[in-house]
């Protein structure tokens, strides 16, 4: 068999820095002036190290510096000249912009998006938008905690990620960052969609001036009702036997504010209440728009279900406990260098058609990173690559000998 499908001149970690091109962080780097005053360690030396210790799941400068000098002589297949030291690292941290990671992440995503949706996925979801935060707890007290103290009254620091999904892409179109006490509401007017667009998001965002924003720019958005919602129903719309079979209990037309105040907000919506038949728990949905079917928007609103997965996806498989810096600006770096490698991973196992699951996708690269295997081959059939590796050298090893034979 050719040795060839199975080995490669590069590491697998050198093979999926390939899916970053240097030229993009390059033309980023211009673009924000991010290596300004930067003799050695550039932006795409920052870009490496920290993937390289994203993946490796590092938690120290330490264990990043001293990993990578343990394959110095690999490290000319990474593009880098000069190991990076503990010291210029945190100083990086500090000094170099968030932009330039994040318009990294963004013309990436504009690159493979083509990759990532899922055939079997509908049209809908192409225009079916995610909105939620996740909170990522900080043993330092860098950022404002949410949550109650602990018994000496102190409470860790936090930061809190406000991020968009696109449903069929299944990673995010935008971040934003603030501390873990700070309000959602003010996020979701940030958000900017195409007009026809379906945005679902948690009733933490109940914002009526937002809603009629989202009129006003015709996005669908759908939402929970607040068990303190003012209301006033206009209209009862029949419910068909499909739509019971679905769960839908009741299908109103309602004026969203109360009547105390001649200058309150008021928004025309629509309420559906529904029943979910695993659970037997009943709840009702709020929505703008008055021509889905009732089961649809129930539907709609259970894929935010999505959003928490990958927040799950990214907090187990990534090193979101420990950051390599202490200020908001180096954990921001961080975060924005995870998603980064959770793009080219969610690419790879896309385009490669990798049947395993993410999270031992994730395991056998950061096992094998600086093995000189096949990526392709490898995810297809890693016991099988390491196997005819194994042999080759075997082939190749002669055992010393004393004597002359």
């Amino acid at each position: 068999m050719n040795k060839g499908t199975y080995f490669t001149g590069q590491p697998i970690f050198s093979q999926l820095l390939s899916f970053v091109p240097r030229s993009l962080v390059t033309r980023m780097a211009r673009t924000y002036n991010s290596d300004r005053y930067c003799k050695r360690f550039k932006t795409y030396d920052h870009l490496i190290t920290l993937l390289y210790s994203i993946i490796n799941q590092c938690s120290s400068l330490r264990e990043v510096t001293t990993g990578m000098l343990a394959w110095e002589q690999r490290l000319i297949h990474l593009g880098i000249a000069h190991p990076p030291r503990r010291s210029t690292i945190s100083d990086a941290g500090v000094r170099r912009g968030t932009k330039v990671f994040e318009g990294i992440y963004l013309e990436l995503l504009k690159r493979y998006h083509n990759f990532l949706p899922d055939s079997r996925i509908s049209k809908r979801q192409s225009k079916l938008y995610l909105f939620d935060s996740t909170t990522i707890t900080l043993f330092q007290d860098i950022l404002k905690g949410a949550g109650k103290s602990g018994a000496d009254g102190k409470r860790k620091g936090g930061i809190k990620v406000h991020t968009l999904v696109r449903s069929d892409q299944d990673v995010p179109c935008m971040i934003r960052f603030s501390n873990a006490a700070g309000a959602d509401v003010s996020f979701l007017k940030k958000v900017v969609l195409p007009p026809g667009s379906i945005i679902v998001f948690d009733k933490g965002y109940r914002d009526y001036s937002t809603y009629n924003l989202l009129n006003e720019k015709k996005i669908t958005w759908i939402t929970r009702n607040s068990d303190t919602s003012i209301y006033k129903i206009i209209k009862h719309y029949p419910i068909n036997e499909y739509q019971v079979k679905k769960g839908v209990l009741a299908d109103r037309q309602v004026e969203l504010g109360h009547n105390h105040n001649k200058k309150a907000i008021k928004v025309n919506a629509r309420i559906i209440t529904y029943k979910d038949k695993e659970s037997g728990a009943t709840f009702e949905f709020l929505t703008n728009n008055l021509s889905l079917a009732a089961a649809t928007i129930a539907d709609c609103y259970h894929k935010r279900w999505q959003i928490e997965l990958l927040f799950k996806r990214l907090k187990q498989n990534y090193q979101l406990k420990y950051f390599l810096g202490d200020s908001p600006n180096a954990i921001k770096i961080q975060i924005w260098c995870t998603l980064i490698a959770d793009l080219i991973l969610k690419v790879i196992a896309n385009n490669y058609k990798c049947k395993w699951a993410f999270t031992n996708l994730v395991g056998m690269v950061r096992l094998h990173m600086m093995t000189y295997l096949n990526l392709k081959s490898f995810i297809a059939s890693p016991e099988k690559t390491l196997l005819q590796r194994f042999y080759h050298y075997k082939l190749k090893y002669i055992p010393p000998s004393l004597f002359d034979t």
